[in-house]
């Protein structure tokens, strides 16, 4: 119970501890401070490799931001988003009908049961009664899916594909999880924990829409 509410509390816009001006230095630092490793085809963020490109659905997808994510002074992930062209919009994001990827590198160890749950509030506050009801389906299949990986551990990496004609995939370390969730209504309503209104954290938002402005901080280009 303590671990499932404690992890509601990363993905939910409650009460802060920690002032948010400082949250947002740290994702700040993130894209000024990088180190570009492998030529320009992965970056360092606080530690994590992040690939600058992704291959979904057999289409090739870049990095269209990316930062870290805590809680109380604690690193709890860092996520990348995915996408064929940059989005610098929540909007466009959301709506977005082609493959995309969001990809969550642990850097701690997080129980299957309270990551589901935490998707689950994500979806829950940033949907309406209405649309969270015709969800349901949906993200029970997800649950089922995502709860017999039991653990993730620090550092692995938890991506959720979305691939036209089959819907959400989960993709553990690389291999595909169960299947497909269909309808792309189910992944909006993803995406919207970190691009909706409210996110779970604005500044981590607006990092993820850096568009073409994540590839040239990433790589190190700060002549632009």
């Amino acid at each position: 119970m303590y671990l499932s509410l404690y992890w509601k509390s990363w993905t939910t816009p409650r009460e802060w501890v920690v002032p948010r001006f400082i949250i947002g230095a740290v994702n700040l630092a993130i894209f000024t401070l990088i180190e570009a490793t492998g030529f320009a085809h992965a970056a360092e963020v606080a530690g994590v490799r992040v690939a600058m490109d992704a291959r979904v659905g057999g289409v090739e997808l870049e990095l269209n931001g990316a930062g870290l994510r805590q809680r109380f002074m604690t690193d709890v992930y860092v996520i990348g988003l995915y996408f064929r062209e940059p989005k610098t919009s929540a909007e466009a994001a959301i709506s977005d009908a082609g493959p995309k990827r969001i990809a969550l590198t642990f850097k701690r160890d997080v129980t299957a049961q309270a990551l589901v749950e935490a998707l689950h509030e994500g979806i829950r506050d940033n949907t309406s009664e209405p649309e969270f009801a015709r969800l349901q389906a949906s993200t029970q299949a997800l649950a089922a899916v995502m709860l017999p990986l039991q653990i993730a551990k620090k550092g692995d990496v938890v991506a959720l594909d979305y691939v036209p004609d089959a819907g959400a995939q989960v993709v553990m370390n690389g291999r595909a999880i169960g299947a497909a969730i269909p309808g792309l209504d189910m992944y909006s309503a993803l995406l919207k924990i970190w691009l909706g209104d409210p996110p779970v954290d604005a500044d981590l938002k607006r990092a993820l829409l850096r568009g073409p402005l994540a590839r040239k901080l990433l790589a190190g280009d700060r002549n632009k």
